[in-house]
């Protein structure tokens, strides 16, 4: 069941196309990625479902039925660009946007303090944004992006400048966000955080949506045919063996018991034949499809390679 659907959307500025004929739709209770370089459109596309603005042309479907001024409630949204009172105390300044977003003080003080302890930043309550580093500035924020509990959570860059614990912690509450029934979108150019919490992606170049599916499905569609032979044996009889399969290119090894070799195939049909001339030269120990990580995938896309 979707939640969101993006329709044809088209935005031009002057003398600029930031989005030309855009289309995908975001499953209820998944992890969506937005992914693009620099310029690519995908901040105006947020800025589109957040109405902030308007697009030119196609429109943007929220549960069911065309995005209405009142569903922005049920939306949760942490830019890029940063913005907190300087001059505020935190808890104070928290409760404000928790009050914007229609919660009571009382419940909004409840909510904040289980965040608040859960985060490690309990004892920052009563100082002022200006004495926080930047990690515990961003922690604030993204408790109150959630604060509310929206249906549709978006994320822009939520890890920029976190050190690797917090950026963990982190991730596991956008995924424990996932498990309650939120809806995540997520724009990064972290392509390693893809592959751990990103259910289905779309990638938009040049204001086009060039690449859309399941984060599996695209990285098994862009192998190459290329398998990993860990091995025990006869090297040189194992090349033999496999000559007039594909290509053979060295591998690093991964053992210091097993060697190790890549062979990439003339097509799929081969596996079985592979496996059998293989098995009867060397003894295997680990036969797989070398898959392409989302960050290679990412660059030949942006780069006209795939």
């Amino acid at each position: 069941m979707e939640l969101l659907r993006i329709e044809h959307v088209t935005k031009r500025y002057t003398g600029h196309t930031a989005l030309d004929d855009v289309s995908f739709t975001v499953p209820e209770g998944s992890v969506y990625g937005l992914l693009g370089p620099n310029g690519a459109g995908k901040t105006t596309l947020i800025r589109i479902i957040n109405r902030i603005t308007a697009p030119d042309e196609g429109r943007i479907v929220f549960d069911g039925h065309e995005l209405r001024p009142e569903d922005i409630s049920q939306i949760g949204y942490l830019p890029e660009e940063r913005g907190l009172y300087r001059k505020m105390r935190v808890g104070e300044q928290a409760v404000f946007f928790a009050r914007l977003k229609g919660l009571s003080r009382h419940d909004a003080e409840i909510r904040l303090r289980q965040w608040f302890d859960k985060f490690g930043i309990m004892p920052w309550w009563n100082k002022r944004v200006e004495e926080l580093s930047k990690g515990m500035a961003q922690k604030v924020q993204f408790i109150v992006t959630v604060l509310h509990e929206p249906r549709l959570l978006i994320f822009d860059e939520p890890f920029s400048g976190f050190d690797p614990i917090n950026a963990n912690l982190l991730k596991e509450e956008i995924l424990a966000l996932r498990r309650s029934g939120a809806t995540v979108i997520f724009s990064t150019h972290n392509m390693a955080s893809v592959e751990e919490i990103c259910d289905h992606i779309t990638l938009i170049n040049r204001s086009h949506n060039i690449l859309t599916g399941t984060v599996e499905a695209i990285r098994h569609a862009h192998g190459e045919g290329v398998y990993r032979i860990d091995f025990t044996g006869n090297r040189t009889n194992l090349e033999t063996a496999l000559e007039g399969l594909g290509r053979l290119f060295p591998a690093e090894r991964e053992s210091e018991v097993y060697d190790s070799i890549l062979i990439q195939l003339a097509s799929h049909e081969s596996v079985r034949e592979v496996i059998a001339r293989a098995n009867a030269q060397v003894d295997i120990h680990n036969f797989k499809e070398v898959i392409p990580s989302m960050n290679e995938i990412f660059i030949g896309a942006v780069n006209g390679k795939i």
